[in-house]
Formats: C-alpha cells, sequence, structure tokens
C-alpha cells in the first residue's frame, strides 16, 4: 500500500456516513479495398475547421452501405509486424493473476447453434466498491440462452467482494443480485449521492437498476426508469445538466426480437447471423435524474438524437472545454454523434461539423470502444476508437476549436489494426513514464461464414506519443501472446499499490485480471469525493502542472466498450519528481488549487463548499 493524502478532510468518511462516490455484426469489411485506399493516403489526415459553441460558464443551466465478401484474410496466429522502432526501452507489463486471485467467471453466449445477432456483442464488468471497505470489488454480467427469457434456469450476473487478504469472494446471493436476463454491459454510479454505488445492467430487453442499500445489499428499481424493450449495449453516468446527481445515457443498437428472430441467408442458402444493415435501427435514450430516485425519459426533448444510429460505445466528457459535458456516442456502420451540450438544457449534434463522425478517407467505421484522454497534452480531450476487421482503429486528434482530425496514419497507427475486430479499449499511463498506452480487447464475431477467419484474437498494448503508436504487446506479459475472443475492459487499482491494472471479459472464456506489474516512474493517484457536484466526482478535470509540463485529465463517464472503472485518476510523471500543482475543476463549477509536495501516493480530494475555510 502507498501513503494516502486527503485534502479538505482530515479522514475518509466511514461506510455509514451517508453523504458528506459489432458489433458489426457479422458486417463484411471491404478489406482489399481499404487496403489499397490506404496505401494511397497513408500520411494525410482530415482535418476539419469550424467554431467550438459557447464559452467557459460556471453557472448552473436552466432546467426548462453496401456490405462486400472480405477479399483479404489475416494469419491472427502471429503478432502484427510493424514498421516502426519501439518509442522507449520500457513497457507497461501486466500478469494475469486471476485464478491465484479466485475470480472465476466466464461470460456465456449461449448455443453457437442459434445464430442469433445478439450473441457476438455481449461481456462486461465494472469495479465497484458496493460495501466501502477500501477494497474494489467487480461485477461481471452475463449471457445464457438468448432464446429464452429470465428464469432460475438461466445463469445470473455475478458480484465479487474483494477480501482483504487479495482475493476474490462470490457474494451475488448475499448482496441480494438475481439478475437473469441476457446481459450486455455494466455502468456503476452513485445516482442518490449516498455514498455507496449504484449499479446498471444493459440488456436485451429491459435494463435492470440495482439501488445500493449500504448494508452490502442491492434493490431492483429499474421500475424507477421510463424504459423501452430493446437491444441495449454500452450506457455512462455523467451529469449533464449540472444540478448535483447523475443522469444516465443508454446505447441502443438495432430492432431485433430475440425470441422471434429474423432469419437470414447465406448465397447458398445456409443460416447466417443478420447482418446490422439488414436491420433497422433503435434510438438511443437519456434518462434525467429527478433527484427524487426516478429518471425521465428525454432523449427526444434534449436534442439527444441521430438519424439511422446504431450505438455500441459512449462516453460523457467535456470536448470543447466550455465546462459543459458532451456526450460522444460511437456507431456501428453509421456516421458517429457528438451531441455538444448548449449550456441550456439542449444539445447539438456537431460529429460532422467537428471532423469526428467519420474517418479520414469519408466513410462510416464500425465503431465499438472508445478510449478517451489528452494523449499529445494540448489541454483537449482526444478519441481513440476501435473497429471492424479490415478497417483501422482511429485516432481523433482534438485540436480545440479547430476541430478533430484523424491522425492515425500521421502516428503510424494504420496496419497494425487493421487485421482485427476490436471491442473494449482504455487510454491510460500505465508505466507512468509520462506516454500514454492503449490497450485493445480483440475477437472476432461468431459467423461460421466469414472467410478464412478464426473467432479468438490477440490482444493489444501500445504506446502512443505526438508523432507515433508503437506496439509493445509482445513486451507486456504472456497475456498478449494469446488468444481470446475480447469484449469489455475496465481498469482499477484493484490491489491498492497506486497503478491501474485491468479486468478483460472474454466470451465464452474466462476473464483475465491482470495486475499491473509495470516498472514505474513518479505517479499520483487522485480519488474524489464531490459534495455539491455528484458524490464520485464523474466530469471533474484535473490539470497538474510539474515543472514547465502540465498535464490534464477528466473522470469521464462511460469510455471502453460495455464496462465501468474506478472513478480515479492516475498521472504518469517519468522522471519528474518535483512537487506539483493541481488546478481542479469540479462539475458544479467549484475551483481549487492544491499543491502537492510529495509524489508516489495516493490524494483524496473532498469538494470544497462556500461554507468550508
Amino acid at each position: 500500500m502507498h501513503p494516502v493524502s486527503s485534502y479538505s478532510v482530515s479522514v475518509k468518511r466511514s461506510a455509514t456516513d451517508p453523504r458528506g462516490d459489432r458489433c458489426c455484426l457479422v458486417r463484411r469489411s471491404t478489406g482489399l479495398l481499404r487496403w489499397l485506399v490506404l496505401l494511397a493516403m497513408l500520411g494525410c489526415d482530415s482535418s476539419t475547421t469550424s467554431k467550438t459553441t459557447g464559452l467557459p460558464r460556471a453557472s448552473r443551466p436552466v432546467v426548462a452501405k453496401k456490405s462486400l465478401v472480405l477479399s483479404k484474410t489475416f494469419d491472427l496466429r502471429q503478432p502484427v509486424e510493424i514498421e516502426h522502432q519501439l518509442l522507449s526501452s520500457e513497457s507497461p507489463v501486466f500478469e494475469d493473476v486471476a485464478i491465484s486471485a479466485d475470480l472465476r467467471h466466464t461470460y456465456d453466449t449461449g448455443d453457437k447453434k442459434l445464430l442469433l445477432m445478439v450473441q457476438p456483442t455481449g461481456g462486461g464488468c465494472g469495479w465497484i466498491d458496493f460495501d466501502r471497505d477500501g477494497n474494489w470489488d467487480l461485477y461481471l454480467n452475463q449471457g445464457g440462452d438468448p432464446s429464452l427469457p429470465p428464469s432460475e434456469k438461466q445463469p445470473s450476473d455475478q458480484l465479487f467482494r474483494k477480501m482483504h487478504h487479495g482475493r476474490f469472494q462470490p457474494v451475488t446471493e448475499l448482496a441480494n443480485i438475481d439478475e437473469r436476463d441476457y446481459s450486455q454491459g455494466v455502468a456503476v454510479g452513485d445516482f442518490d449521492n449516498d455514498g455507496f454505488s449504484d449499479i446498471m445492467v444493459t440488456n436485451i430487453g429491459i435494463c435492470t437498476l440495482y439501488q445500493n442499500q449500504g448494508d452490502g445489499t442491492f434493490r431492483d428499481v429499474s421500475g424507477a426508469m421510463e424504459q423501452r424493450p430493446g437491444w441495449h449495449s454500452s450506457a455512462a453516468w455523467g451529469d449533464i445538466d449540472r444540478d448535483g446527481d447523475l443522469d444516465l445515457y443508454v446505447c441502443r443498437y438495432v430492432d431485433f426480437d430475440r425470441f422471434h428472430p429474423r432469419v437470414c441467408l447465406s448465397a447458398n442458402g445456409e443460416r447466417r447471423l443478420c447482418q446490422p444493415n439488414e436491420i433497422d435501427p433503435r434510438p438511443d435514450e437519456l434518462y434525467l435524474n429527478e433527484g427524487d430516485g426516478t429518471f425521465r425519459a428525454a432523449a427526444q426533448e434534449r436534442g439527444v438524437f441521430g438519424s439511422n444510429n446504431k450505438a455500441l460505445g459512449v462516453t460523457i466528457a467535456d470536448f470543447n472545454n466550455d465546462e459543459w459535458p458532451d456526450i460522444y456516442v460511437a456507431n456501428d456502420a453509421t456516421p458517429n454523434f457528438l451531441f455538444i451540450n448548449q449550456s441550456d438544457g439542449q444539445f447539438l449534434d456537431k460529429a460532422n461539423e467537428l471532423g469526428c463522425a467519420v474517418a479520414s478517407d469519408g466513410r462510416a467505421q464500425a465503431s465499438m470502444g472508445i478510449a478517451v484522454g489528452d494523449y499529445d497534452h494540448n489541454g483537449f480531450l482526444d478519441l481513440y476508437l476501435t473497429h471492424y476487421e479490415g478497417e483501422w482503429n482511429t485516432l481523433y486528434r482534438n485540436l480545440g476549436p479547430a476541430g478533430f482530425s484523424d491522425v492515425t496514419a500521421a502516428v503510424k497507427g494504420v496496419s497494425v489494426t487493421l487485421p482485427m475486430v476490436g471491442f473494449g479499449t482504455v487510454m491510460e499511463d500505465f508505466n507512468c513514464d509520462g506516454t500514454e498506452d492503449l490497450i485493445m480487447a480483440n475477437g472476432h464475431l461468431d459467423d461460421p461464414g466469414h472467410l478464412g477467419t478464426q473467432l479468438a484474437m490477440l490482444p493489444q498494448l501500445f504506446s502512443i506519443s505526438d508523432s507515433q503508436i508503437t506496439d509493445n504487446s509482445a513486451r507486456g506479459g504472456d497475456y498478449f501472446g494469446q488468444q481470446f475472443i475480447g469484449r469489455g475492459v475496465a481498469t482499477a487499482d484493484y490491489d491498492g499499490d497506486g497503478d491501474l491494472d485491468l479486468a478483460i471479459v472474454h466470451q465464452n472464456a474466462p476473464v483475465s485480471l491482470l495486475k499491473n506489474q509495470s516498472s514505474r516512474r513518479h505517479w499520483l493517484q487522485l480519488q474524489f469525493i464531490g459534495r455539491r457536484s455528484n458524490r464520485q466526482g464523474i466530469g471533474v478535470r484535473v490539470t497538474l502542472r510539474s515543472g514547465g509540463d502540465h498535464f490534464m485529465r477528466e473522470l469521464a463517464g462511460g469510455t471502453s466498450y460495455c464496462s465501468s472503472h474506478q472513478p480515479a485518476m492516475v498521472f504518469g510523471l517519468g522522471d519528474r519528481d518535483q512537487p506539483c500543482e493541481l488546478e481542479v475543476a469540479w462539475p458544479s463549477g467549484k475551483r481549487q488549487s492544491i499543491r502537492v509536495a510529495e509524489l508516489d501516493r495516493i490524494v483524496v480530494l473532498t469538494e470544497p463548499v462556500d461554507d468550508d475555510k
């Protein structure tokens, strides 16, 4: 354990203190065509210039394609070769300790012979300290037989409690968790601001909302939401109206009835998985927290909708630096959305205008996972999106008022991801050398008709600088030499040593718990307690200054794919060992300036209020 410092409070609050935290499903890619296009465009980008909306404000609002058969196949048994050199002599290193930690869980997609469209997409996870004992527990959802309704015969989602001796213990029944629908993802957030985190489970049907009772148990309060049945994928908590409580954005995919499925046939008359371009889309939903334990569906009312959306990933963060949270949505094979908050309760989709709706070749990609971070240290949040085989994972550099630019080719990040089908992804500095890293969970879709491709794929570990992406997968540990059907990825400092570890969910194979074993440089971990802002501080932004260098992070809602992270920030400082200055911007508009004299420690920040001295 590393030192823990607490600012604005003398001690941590006790557990009894109520307040005071392809889907691109079977879409055949244009493999060879993509390769030829890329050869012609390497080194180019598609920056789009436009004005951002609004000026910084801290006051509260007045609340009033046709598919083609893949022409090129890839040998996924061998690591992908790249043409550039390593950035440094060190790489983050991880060890899969799931077995020794007694974390045993497998996401079951059901009978492969069913060929139901919902089977390839599920498998999420959520870190949660549900009992507030200081140890990070893990919620893992479950599939089962998608052709059957929930019943005792179906497997349940699982909640694992991390014990003080470092191992995990299943406590599902003790916690009153009995979630047996065909689940996709997990979103963790304290929607009632009582200090005990709650759980949202996205399902094919009706989603389940579990309210933490503060005594080690949960209560199903799904009826508090104005829900419509449908295919729900990722979800994200965020205080979009800055009224102090968390609202919820839920991604909805396509109009597919798993109990009366549409039958899709191959050219030779054999049954196959339906493709997303054969099924009508379903609009997403935004649930506004009414502050009384209920949620109101308000996507249409607030302008949070777009045409032909097929959403799989979502994040809520401030992308234009106006201090209001925006919503970015990753759609499958249709343009992505960037809903810019107008600070008056309304949103406008500016993705096309700001250059992050489609890739640099003008085509919509099959977007699944989203990673967020300021990799170029310019003070604006960048985006990294995972995609389908034959496409590239896209790095959108945020240029501020000039919008976003697809710089993937410029940083040599195209060829290394073309063979992959990516889902969960995160952008963090895992070895604290001052350079961001990217981790991707890869895995194909359950399509026996796909030419020459296997389902399991190698996960990937990259380092990313202002000038290039470097593949460190071969140096990241034994896990990155194995093949999986990877889906959800979530970060947490589960062992309390200051750096970030990972839970990664695989379909039909055991979950992995990747313990961070990197040789670290200097670091600082921040945790948050909101008082006027939401309890977990989701949406808080911190700028760290060390000498002449500065780093910025925001505690974004959502990100990755169908998963939730521990609400903490880790700044990697490399060889910088001098005291640092923190500028903290809380979602409420409150600001803090803090000097941290000693590094390599965990600092707990509590939001000040007007009567604080």
